[in-house]
């Protein structure tokens, strides 16, 4: 079990800016044992800097997009799943807020970038949870929206949440120190390995697969798979940024910038290209003028 890189987080760590990371650091930020480029960004007083000024303002922009989108939703009123893609882009917002301050590396205290550290790797695994939900939605086992509906969602997604936020919250705080060996290298920590890496990969890929049947399948439609299809592609680039081409990124701009500037700007296409996606596939209810409207 020792020679198998299952559960290490030094790699990714090395090589990519994630909240997951400043968890495991010492400094409770981007800086490790694992070395790699350092993300130094814009300097400010007193030794400190704005680690990533893109990807803040990103996050900001993915804010005001998802409010955006939530509210255009609500005038879809005999969409199918209406309620659970609200759910979904409200996680996702929470998800942008904390991005701000764990993979920005928004000058703070180390405790407040532990807890938002927590709380960004909490719902990161009760989003993407929610999402896979919607793809069962829509093959409406339970008719959506319903107290029955939401209150499945909203109590898995919970569970989630909030176990896998504390396993990341004891890590960083050392509150039992069952987990103080993830501080040294090869920083294994299995729980958040499965629950950080795997299992959000899993609720995605199922997402699609599952969308994927059901237009096919079961709609008999092709024209939404141009929506699905750009949505995968463009997440499947964000991640090609964060783990495989930041370190290029960062090496090359002195480490001005990383992948993450690149994988906050293609999470928000897809996010916004899977809205356009469910837009495409549900029934719509658009509020309409009433009253003659010729001059």
């Amino acid at each position: 079990m020792g020679s198998t890189q299952f559960g290490n987080f030094d790699n990714f760590c090395r090589d990519s800016t994630l909240p997951v990371c400043n968890v495991l650091s010492d400094f409770h930020n981007q800086t490790g044992p694992w070395g790699g480029c350092e993300l130094t960004g814009i300097p400010l007083s007193d030794g400190r800097f704005l680690g990533n000024l893109g990807s803040i303002l990103l996050s900001g922009i993915a804010i005001a997009t998802s409010i955006f989108l939530l509210l255009r939703s609500e005038r879809k009123r005999a969409a199918v799943g209406r309620r659970e893609m609200q759910a979904f882009l409200a996680g996702y917002i929470v998800i942008s807020i904390c991005e701000i301050f764990t993979i920005g590396e928004f000058p703070l205290s180390n405790r407040v970038r532990i807890a938002f550290s927590g709380i960004h790797i909490g719902f990161i695994i009760a989003t993407t949870w929610i999402l896979l939900l919607n793809a069962v939605i829509g093959y409406q086992l339970v008719d959506d929206g319903t107290p029955l509906s939401m209150g499945i969602l909203l109590a898995t997604a919970a569970a989630l949440l909030i176990g896998t936020g504390y396993i990341a919250l004891d890590t960083g705080f050392q509150w039992t120190g069952y987990w103080g060996s993830s501080y040294q290298l090869p920083n294994r920590n299995i729980a958040l390995y499965v629950l950080y890496q795997l299992a959000p990969l899993v609720f995605i890929v199922g997402f699609f697969v599952l969308e994927t049947i059901l237009v096919l399948r079961v709609l008999r439609e092709t024209m939404p798979m141009v929506y699905l299809a750009g949505a995968a592609v463009l997440f499947a680039l964000g991640q090609i940024f964060t783990y495989v081409v930041s370190p290029h990124i960062c090496t090359g701009t002195v480490g001005k910038i990383d992948g993450s500037l690149f994988e906050t700007l293609f999470t928000l296409l897809s996010v916004v290209t899977i809205w356009f996606f469910w837009s495409s596939i549900t029934e719509d209810d658009w509020p309409m003028p009433v009253g003659n409207t010729f001059p």
